[in-house]
């Protein structure tokens, strides 16, 4: 006991002495490691804000050390999840109410904006000024199982078409808009990444109006076991990812320099970083109230459009689909 006071007398000397604080044991704890599940490659700039989390340590912040692993699409991320093989992972809103029809138990915890992430795109000297002039073209999409797919779908039946329309292409995430560029295929469906791509490389692009389907945006997913039983661990997840995506609001150009320097291969394309940036802030991270929180009404109003459509077999109740206990807590 006599040791142990000495001890402590001398910590607090030492305080004194150098105006230091003395942490306490938890601060020292090792990070705590999680996988985390994409449906494409983390090099896409659809995933800055996590690239950003990464870079700019806001994951260490929360005391995690981050690995990314590419899953075959948002369902497949999904699958992983609801089948126990990781904790966390990304897609898009919808995405639930695709797998939850098929009894896969995970639900949206956040979701990064309140517009759509999934864009069509053609150029109209193929004689695409609208969805209904796509029957009998072609349009690449990533895969048909990536959610943003899903969402094409729930577009193309505003105009009235179904996918036995068009000639839908899997071409993966590099050549939907290669395959486009090429002439290969007439219009895309995708993010606003293989837009700026696609502008880029000298292509004509045009963005349709998706006829009214409120598809939803990127989103993060978790089971429902881990929402029950690690809670606090998704709270810090979800907080690290949005200060990712507050950066890119904020001040694109910034975010496009540190997006840059977290991933050298775009160095000198800063530009294009900073356009893609600008096109989300536009069509997909603006206008939510609370950054991350899920509309309830836009999630019942999607379900039911999938369900009318045969989309999905059957409804979900909208309380199993998503929670927003882990948006708008402060750390």
């Amino acid at each position: 006991m006599k040791n142990l006071f000495a001890s402590a007398c001398s910590a607090l000397a030492l305080v004194a002495a150098t105006g230091a604080a003395v942490l306490p044991l938890a601060a020292h704890a090792a990070p705590e490691e999680v996988t985390y599940l994409l449906p494409a490659p983390p090099n896409s700039p659809a995933f800055a804000p996590w690239v950003l989390a990464q870079h700019k340590g806001y994951y260490a912040d929360e005391n995690l050390k981050v690995s990314f692993i590419v899953a075959k699409g948002g369902v497949d991320v999904a699958k992983q999840i609801g089948a126990g093989n990781a904790v966390i992972g990304g897609a898009i809103g919808d995405t639930p109410i695709v797998v939850r029809a098929n009894g896969i138990p995970v639900k949206a915890i956040a979701v990064l904006g309140a517009g759509s992430v999934t864009m069509v795109a053609a150029n109209p000297a193929d004689g695409i000024k609208g969805l209904k002039d796509l029957k009998g073209k072609t349009v690449t999409v990533m895969s048909y199982t990536d959610t943003t797919y899903y969402a094409f779908l729930g577009s193309l039946k505003t105009a009235g078409l179904s996918k036995t329309d068009v000639q839908i292409q899997a071409a993966g995430p590099s050549g939907v808009w290669q395959l486009y560029t090429s002439g290969k295929s007439q219009a895309f469906a995708g993010v606003p990444d293989w837009v700026v791509n696609a502008t880029d490389a000298g292509a004509k692009v045009e963005l349709l109006d998706n006829g009214g389907f409120k598809s939803m945006a990127q989103a993060i997913l978790a089971s429902d076991d881990t929402i029950k039983k690690n809670p606090d661990l998704l709270k810090r997840l979800v907080r690290a990812t949005l200060r990712g995506m507050q950066d890119i609001m904020k001040d694109p150009k910034a975010a496009a320099d540190d997006y840059v320097a977290a991933l050298p291969t775009y160095k000198g394309k800063e530009a294009s970083i900073q356009a893609t940036f600008e096109m989300y802030n536009k069509y997909v991270y603006a206008n939510q109230k609370t950054l991350g929180q899920i509309d309830q009404a836009r999630m019942e109003a999607v379900q039911k459009f999938y369900v009318s459509e045969g989309i999905v077999t059957k409804a979900t109740p909208v309380n199993e689909l998503f929670t927003n206990q882990f948006v708008g807590v402060a750390k």
